[in-house]
Formats: C-alpha cells, structure tokens, sequence
C-alpha cells in the first residue's frame, strides 16, 4: 500500500515577496497582446487572399520538381529555428523564445501603421 502523502503547512510561503505589476506594465502588456493579434491577422489576411502570399509560394515551390527540393531544407530551417529558440530545461525558457513575439508585434506595427496611411490592411 503507497505511503499517504505528506503535506507541507505552507506550500505558498516561497511566493509571499511577489509584487503584483504596475498599472502601466499592465498596460505595455495589453498593448503588445494587441499588436501581436493586429499582426496574426494581418499576416492571415496576406495569407489567405486571392493571390496571397501562401498561394503565390505554392505555386513557385511546386513548379518544377528542381525546387521541390527546397522543401525539406525548408523542413530542416524550421526545425534549426525551433532548437535555437527551445531551452533544453524544461524548467527554463531562452531569451530568444521571446523573437517571435517582438517579430509580430512589429508587423502588427507595421499594419496599424498601413491601416492608418491609407485605410486598409
């Protein structure tokens, strides 16, 4: 028969000294989520247009068998990608996980930005 486990009185004391974030981190953060989201539907829009980015690309890779080629060094530059961002502590995450993220607060800049010059995305 398992032994019982064994509760600790205070699991939480170790979190006691946490202080909550500023308002205006609070609001760095929010603004960021909404740049982030503005630049996934952006890049969804370019995406899945008539003529868009993915068609296009398509179309280019699978015109001759030559450039098919390019698709597993494509599979290969990916995965590079995801090692050089992953940490191998499960308990840890690299600084450079964090690229991505400012990567598309960036284009969700950048299409705030469009949206605003000219009216469309």
């Amino acid at each position: 028969m398992a032994a019982p486990l064994k509760k600790e009185p205070n699991k939480y004391a170790k979190n006691a000294d946490i202080k909550a974030d500023t308002p205006m981190k609070t609001m760095i953060s929010v603004v960021g989520i909404v740049l982030m989201l503005i630049g996934l539907v952006g890049i969804g829009l370019e995406f899945f247009k008539d003529g868009g980015w993915l068609k296009s690309a398509l179309a280019w890779l699978f015109e001759s068998t030559t450039r098919m080629i390019f698709i597993p060094v494509i599979i290969f530059v990916l995965w590079l990608i995801n090692r050089m961002m992953s940490s191998t502590n499960p308990n840890e995450s690299k600084k450079s996980g964090n690229i991505p993220m400012y990567v598309m607060m960036a284009v969700g800049a950048f299409y705030v930005y469009r949206l605003v010059t000219t009216g469309s995305l």
